[in-house]
């Protein structure tokens, strides 16, 4: 499969796969951002994509900037449709403020194929062992 991307400045860097084989493209900062400890920002990637239909694009965190930054990504989902820019959402959840780089990986995003579903209002539902059980509802040891 081959996707589509289009450079929205002059200086934006395209996604890239840091190892032949790795489900993830890496996509870079636009522009420095600092992050106040407990708060969130966006960060431009300066690209636009073309997912396929019946496919999503979703982002997920860079392991390295989770890890050691303690930055972690919002709004995960990019539909097939959408040509805008990939803008991150993006949340310091240490207590410490963050710089992040302009040319910095910032996230990951993973195309993946999906099933296109009808909603089909029912009166029950079937039955399962699991049922109503929550969070728990396996033990706690």
């Amino acid at each position: 499969m081959r996707i589509k991307v289009k450079k929205l400045k002059e200086d934006a860097k395209l996604p890239t796969k840091g190892h032949p084989g790795d489900a993830g493209f890496d996509f870079y900062a636009t522009e420095t951002v600092v992050f106040k400890p407990g708060k969130q920002e966006r960060v431009h990637t300066g690209v636009a994509i073309e997912i396929p239909e019946g496919h999503v694009g979703l982002i997920w965190d860079k392991s390295s900037i989770s890890f050691n930054l303690g930055l972690k990504v919002f709004g995960g989902v990019i539909d097939a449709g959408y040509r805008g820019e990939i803008i991150m959402c993006l949340l310091n959840t240490s207590k410490k403020e963050v710089i992040l780089e302009k040319g910095h990986k910032i996230a990951q995003m993973i195309i993946q194929k999906f099933e296109d579903c009808d909603i089909v209002e029912v009166s029950e539902l079937t039955d399962t062992v699991r049922g109503h059980g929550r969070e728990g509802s396996t033990g706690h040891k």
